[in-house]
């Protein structure tokens, strides 16, 4: 539930935030008759995401319990965990020319004088938030319970709509830098775990044998079975028989992924102080 709640809360704010600047540039420009297009291109790619995602889910579960399941799970957990890291790091760079770009996109496509140029901007705005959500949705149900996963999926969204309103309508308050540092590491923890759940199953295909025999057991004190323990592994990587490989894979990326991205966020600031001193 954490895992889930903490992706739909980022996703959804970060959504919202391309939504409200297109509508902002928009009603800024006199052009409110466009509204519907963006909420049209929205719609739609909230449709696609949602589909391809269930359509995939019933797909791999009819695979239940079998070789095929473990092998899409785990291609699951890879591509999640690269498209996190990737997403994460593109938008600390991003960040501060992203309402510039998106402004960019929606004065030529009304210059076309292209009705769907700005559903299609926001259809593809939108859908790539979307469907990295799907992807990170997928792998949060196949290591934990579904309705732990749905449940922190609806909590999340409802907290993106409730801060993307107090952003955008009661004033911009709250320091999205910061915030989005914040998010990002935990995204990174979560990502971490999403790996050592990728050696977990790469072990049991066969696959992975070094470093194989479990260095503990906590199963009696603490069970991925039980809830904490649930919500611990699928947030935080908790395994209660984790084997030397997974610990090396989750160690070492957080080691390195964090000392990155927080030297990235370290630079941006002394680039931008330079900017503000010339």
């Amino acid at each position: 539930m954490v895992a889930t709640l903490v992706i739909f809360l980022r996703e959804g704010i970060e959504a919202s935030m391309i939504v409200a600047i297109l509508l902002a540039y928009l009603s800024r420009l006199g052009q409110r008759q466009h509204f519907r297009d963006v909420f049209l291109g929205v719609g739609a790619a909230l449709v696609l995401a949602g589909a391809g995602g269930a359509a995939a889910y019933l797909t791999i579960r009819s695979y239940d319990g079998s070789r095929v399941q473990t092998v899409f799970e785990t291609a699951t957990y890879v591509v999640a965990a690269a498209v996190l890291t990737y997403m994460t790091f593109w938008m600390r760079n991003h960040a501060r020319s992203l309402s510039a770009e998106l402004r960019s996109r929606a004065e030529a496509a009304l210059d076309g004088k292209a009705r769907w140029g700005l559903a299609l901007l926001a259809f593809q705005a939108v859908g790539r938030e979307g469907l990295e959500t799907v992807v990170f949705t997928l792998a949060i149900i196949f290591s934990t319970s579904a309705a732990g996963a749905l449940s922190g999926a609806v909590a999340g969204l409802a907290g993106s709509l409730a801060l993307a309103f107090i952003i955008y309508r009661l004033g911009h308050r709250l320091n999205m830098s910061r915030f989005f540092t914040v998010i990002g590491v935990l995204l990174m923890v979560f990502a971490a775990g999403l790996l050592a759940d990728t050696v977990e199953n790469l072990q049991q295909l066969g696959w992975a044998p070094v470093l194989a025999t479990p260095m503990w057991h906590t199963g009696a004190l603490l069970s991925e079975d039980s809830a904490l323990g649930d919500v611990l592994h699928s947030f935080f990587g908790y395994s209660d028989a984790p084997t030397p490989l997974q610990l090396v894979a989750y160690a070492g990326y957080l080691a390195v992924v964090i000392t990155a991205y927080l030297g990235v966020r370290a630079s941006g600031k002394r680039i931008a102080a330079a900017g503000h001193a010339g």
